[in-house]
Formats: structure tokens, C-alpha cells, sequence
């Protein structure tokens, strides 16, 4: 261990000490002169972008954390004397309280670009990811705040098959020029109305979220190559890999995104500096390649989708669209039907979750397979599904499967810690329970 290394591990120690905590096992740590090497690498990219893509230099407070220990390095000081110098970078531990995501996070006085450690080690694939986080973080400057729809309907047969239609019609246009090139998008763009027409707030959910996690991508995609025809590619090439993703309800923008934004640029027309809530990166592209409108005729579809196996497509989907409802089946009898846990959500609700395994239930609810929820009470640690119920667009409440002990209190697959002044107590369903405060 380098004595960077060691320092920033003492650094940490006392850090949780003087917060009344204590690290268990601090068997980890993140070295110092690696974590200043990767603060240049951001800083150099936003240096180079220089503010052009977005009107904004995208540099700014990052925070490295490790999730294990929650050690953190960040490259400036944070606004209440949480961090301390140490080579070159700012030593510290985050609190139980704060949740450990790539994200955009206020925590100590700064909104940071907080991301977990380690980075990917192969340098594209992690500028990608830390100029992805940088984004969120100006986003809301930008005019383009984050939001984060269901799109429960692009993990039914009909809108898996109709998605990656289009994603496979998006790789060949990158591939193709001219007259070809905007065949294949007319084609994706009539796949992209067969999906967007499965539900009545479907187009507009799936362009939140293209405008959230899609440019995002983009942005991380574009300014980690080292060409156009790298970030072209780059594109093109995770269109190829949508099995990798369990579910596509919450992910599909990341594939998405960089894909229109890379063929918006090859446009040569002004797209990002128009961009408002609301905008559709398809209509975007279609008035920039003079494409033809796109209609949501499914025989029409079905006879474009043949130069792309369509046919195997939707064999293969028919298999898995056993499996969800059987996998929908089982949420529904283990967080609806039996006895459940039902913890109320206030405006100051954090969680952090895996996006490529989120399950959409219905329009208003969403399972999360794995979650860790903060709130007034406490915080919730879920391993085996929770049901986060919305109300007026808002995060209402979560369920999990009632407790099967109370010291400590836990559950199938879930923690609870509570804060004092908290209790559990009988909800309105018998059987049921809640968590309310202490009279």
C-alpha cells in the first residue's frame, strides 16, 4: 500500500469516527494518485469539449466512493468540512444515510457527480461512464431535468420486438449513406410508432427518458472517442447487444441515445441547441434526413421487419413472454396479494437501483429487484424485490413481504433499519403492516 494510499484509509478512519460511526473492515481503499489521475482524465475531456456540446464545460465536484467501505475520494473540498486534503485529492467516508450510485447527488453542500468505485479499468469504457455522470449533473442547468418513466410497455412481447426492430434498423442506417441510409431509418422509425403506440403515454415516457438516460449516454459515448467513426461505431455496436439487459423498460435509452444523437450529427443540422422537455429524438431525425412519416400500421411493419429477422425476433420474444408473466405471477403473490410491509414515501425519499433489472407492474407501479431506499424512517435494503407504488406521478410508497423477525427487522430479502421515534404498526388490510412515528 503506497503511503497515499494508507493515508487516505486513516483519513477515512476518523472521518466515520468523529461522525460516530466506525468502518468494520476497511480492507479497501481508493489510492490517491489513481483517483487524481482519473479527475485529469475528466477534466481533460470537458477541456477538449471545451463547452461546445452543451453550452456548459461539463468538469466539475466528483466524488468516488467505494461501496464497500464507503471510503470516498472527491477532487475538491465539499461546503461543510466533511473531506480533508490529502495527496492531491479530498479524503472522507459517506454516511449509512446517503445512498452509493453513479449519479448526480447533493451530498455536504455540493451537487457531485458521484460515482462507484472501482472505474472500469480499460479507459474509453470509463471516460464513457464518468462524462455519462458528468452530464446529469448540469442537465438541470441545461433546461433537460431528469425524470424516470415506467415504460412498462417495452417489456411486453409486442414492445420488445418492436424496439429492437428499430434498434437493428438504427445499427444499419449508422452503417449505410445516403438513400440507404435513410431507408433504414424511415424503417426504424416505423418500428419506433408500432412501440410508442402500445399505450397512450408511451411515446411521451419513452422521450423523458431518451432525454434523460439516452442523452446522457450520448454525451459519455461521443466525447470518450477518439473520432467520429469511433463514436459512430461505438453506436452501432451496443445496438447489437440488447440481450445483455434483462429488462428494457428502464435501460433502453442508453442503447437508444447515442444511436439518434450519432446520426443527428451526421445530419449536419443544429439539433442540441433546440432541444426543450418534451422533444422527440425521432421526429428530430426524420426532419433532419427528409424521412417520410412514419405510420403505426403492424402489416406494414411486419413486411419492413423481414429484412431484419423479424420472424426469429418474435419467436424468441414469445418464449420470454412466458417467463415475465410467470415472473409477474410471482411479484404479484409475493408484494400485492399476501401480507405485506407498506413504508409511505415523503418529498425527501432517496433510493438508488439497478436500471438493467427494474420489472414495470403496471402504469403506476414498478418492482425493483434490488433497492436501497432512505427516508424519514430509516433506511430499507432490498435483495429480492420491492413494489415502489406511484400516486399523481409521485413516489407514494413501497411494499415488501411482511417481517419475519423484529430484532434485527427484516424480511424475504429485505433489511429495515428505523430510526428512533419510528414504529411498525397494523396497517389497514389485516395481516398487513406499517411503519408510522412514535406517539
Amino acid at each position: 500500500m503506497s503511503a497515499a494510499s494508507l493515508r487516505l484509509h486513516v483519513a477515512a478512519f476518523l472521518a466515520c469516527v468523529g461522525a460516530g460511526g466506525l468502518l468494520h473492515a476497511v480492507d479497501r481503499s481508493i489510492p490517491a494518485g489513481l483517483a487524481g489521475q482519473y479527475f485529469e482524465e475528466a477534466q481533460a475531456v470537458s477541456d477538449r469539449d471545451g463547452g461546445r456540446l452543451w453550452g456548459v464545460r461539463l468538469y466539475g465536484p466528483i466524488l468516488l466512493v467505494d461501496p464497500e467501505t464507503r471510503v470516498v475520494a472527491a477532487n475538491q473540498k465539499d461546503g461543510e468540512g466533511r473531506l480533508s486534503p490529502d495527496g492531491g485529492v479530498w479524503a472522507g467516508a459517506l454516511p449509512e444515510t446517503e445512498n452509493i450510485a453513479n449519479t448526480a447527488a447533493t451530498w455536504a453542500g455540493v451537487k457531485w457527480t458521484m460515482l462507484m468505485w472501482p472505474l472500469p479499468e480499460q479507459k474509453q469504457a470509463r471516460l464513457r461512464l464518468v462524462v455519462h455522470e458528468l452530464f446529469h449533473r448540469v442537465q438541470d442547468e441545461i433546461g433537460l431535468p431528469a425524470a424516470s418513466p415506467s415504460n412498462r410497455h417495452l417489456d411486453s412481447k409486442d414492445g420488445r420486438v418492436w424496439l429492437q426492430l428499430e434498434w437493428r434498423a438504427l445499427e444499419t442506417a449508422l452503417r449505410e449513406r445516403a438513400g440507404a441510409r435513410r431507408r433504414a431509418i424511415e424503417d426504424a422509425l416505423t418500428f419506433r410508432a408500432l412501440h410508442r403506440s402500445l399505450s397512450s403515454v408511451a411515446a411521451a415516457e419513452e422521450s423523458v427518458l431518451e432525454l434523460n438516460e439516452g442523452l446522457a449516454e450520448y454525451t459519455g459515448t461521443k466525447l470518450s472517442a477518439r473520432s467520429p467513426s469511433d463514436f459512430t461505431a461505438a453506436a452501432g455496436a451496443s445496438l447489437r447487444q440488447p440481450d445483455t439487459r434483462r429488462t428494457f423498460s428502464r435501460s433502453f435509452a442508453y442503447l437508444s441515445g447515442p444511436a439518434y444523437g450519432a446520426l443527428l450529427d451526421a445530419s449536419k443540422v443544429h439539433w442540441r441547441d433546440r432541444l426543450k422537455p418534451g422533444a422527440d429524438l425521432g421526429a428530430l431525425l426524420a426532419k433532419a434526413y427528409h424521412a417520410k412519416r412514419p405510420l403505426a400500421l403492424p402489416a406494414e411493419a411486419l413486411r419492413r421487419g423481414e429484412a431484419y429477422d423479424g420472424a426469429d425476433l418474435m419467436a424468441l420474444e414469445s418464449r420470454k413472454e412466458a417467463a415475465r408473466q410467470e415472473q409477474l405471477a410471482r411479484y404479484r403473490s409475493l408484494l400485492v396479494q399476501g401480507p405485506v410491509l407498506i413504508l409511505p414515501l415523503s418529498s425527501r425519499v432517496n433510493y438508488s437501483f439497478n436500471p438493467n433489472n427494474v420489472v414495470a407492474f403496471d402504469d403506476n407501479a414498478t418492482v425493483y429487484p434490488t433497492l436501497r431506499l432512505v427516508d424519514d424512517w430509516g433506511i430499507l435494503e432490498v435483495a429480492n424485490g420491492a413494489l415502489l407504488i406511484r400516486e399523481a406521478g409521485r413516489a407514494a410508497r413501497v411494499q415488501v413481504p411482511a417481517p419475519v423477525s423484529a430484532q434485527p427487522l427484516r424480511g424475504q430479502g429485505w433489511t429495515l433499519t428505523l430510526n428512533d421515534g419510528w414504529r411498525i404498526a397494523p396497517a389497514q388490510r389485516p395481516a398487513d403492516l406499517t411503519v408510522k412515528k412514535t406517539p
